[in-house]
């Protein structure tokens, strides 16, 4: 998993025209969780937008006034116009407890379903799954080369190493649908 780093500064002053202030200055107030106590801390919009605006999943260093912790997001609240970050809510990482994250799907290889005429179909983008945060990838990557044709792969029958995948079993994460340009090339063919 990749790493980011992120200076912040504490906040003392927790209520509405503190958090007001604090976006007209260009930061996003935080919520760390998890830890022995819960932090709140500001920082500044655009080193936020490198950790949020991308489809991989970062393990953050959160460098709060000196002290370092280490922390994953857990929930970003967006400004409905701008879409810019308003507050976001950490969770913290400890080497010897699972963390529970949502990581994006990649697809490795060619279907042969889609070499037949089919169009592939990603369902899930990211799936949920639990491990330690040492074994958590940037990815998960799902070799649908031998997905053929109306076929599709389930939640439950995929596995990675030292993780646990915490949604349905029955739920399709990768799917190849026949096309109507394919389904009329069948039909046209058996004639």
């Amino acid at each position: 998993m990749k790493t980011i780093e992120l200076k912040a500064a504490k906040r003392e002053n927790l209520g509405k025209t503190a958090t007001k202030q604090l976006r007209s200055e260009e930061k996003v107030p935080f919520v760390l969780y998890g830890g022995e106590e819960t932090l709140h801390a500001a920082a500044l919009l655009k080193d936020f937008n490198k950790l949020i605006y991308t489809p991989d999943v970062h393990l953050v260093k959160l460098n709060i006034d000196g002290t370092v912790h280490n922390a994953v997001i857990q929930d970003v609240q967006y400004h409905p116009v701008t879409d810019d970050a308003l507050h976001v809510d950490f969770l913290q990482v400890f080497e010897d407890k699972p963390v529970v994250i949502e990581i994006p799907v990649k697809t490795k290889g060619l279907a042969a379903g889609v070499k037949a005429g089919g169009k592939l179909t990603i369902e899930k983008r990211k799936l949920k799954v639990k491990g330690l945060a040492k074994d958590l990838p940037t990815l998960l990557e799902i070799d649908i080369a031998k997905l053929g044709l109306g076929k599709g792969l389930k939640v439950g029958e995929l596995d990675f190493e030292n993780l646990e995948l915490l949604n349905n079993k029955n739920q399709v994460v990768v799917s190849v649908k026949l096309t109507r340009a394919a389904r009329a090339a069948g039909t046209t063919g058996e004639e």
